[in-house]
């Protein structure tokens, strides 16, 4: 990311509270549809592009636009506001059951060594 783009991220403003914005982050998939709720149309797309925009909210973003009408995500955020609204109508990629225990990755460990060395070969001094 450029570091004017990195500026402009860094002082934009949140549209809710940043206890709302915790709440959402902290919540499940259900828990989140309904703070939603609570979120005016118009800022609540102003809080899907806000969240889209950032890595470790993207997924808090699509779930919101997937609540905005296009119009507004448009207006609001333009091409990106357009982009957002299309993602957020595709169909969500679910992890397989067997690939996630609880909400949680499944977690492997080797069981081999991870690479073979070779042996060191000293040489001879003559002393």
């Amino acid at each position: 990311m450029l570091p004017e783009h990195r500026a402009l991220l860094e002082n934009e403003r949140c549209p809710v509270a940043d206890e709302t914005l915790g709440q959402m982050y902290r919540s499940s998939a259900h828990g989140l549809s309904e703070l939603i709720g609570t979120v005016r149309p118009a800022a609540r797309a102003s809080l899907a592009i806000y969240c889209y925009r950032r890595a470790h909210l993207a997924s808090i973003g699509l779930a919101i636009a997937a609540t905005c009408e296009e119009d507004d995500l448009t207006s609001l955020g333009g091409n990106i506001g357009a982009d957002l609204f299309a993602r957020s109508r595709e169909a969500p990629q679910l992890p397989s059951a067997d690939t996630r225990t609880n909400g949680r990755s499944k977690i492997t460990l080797s069981t081999g060594p991870l690479s073979q060395l070779s042996p060191i070969e000293y040489e001879q001094v003559a002393e």
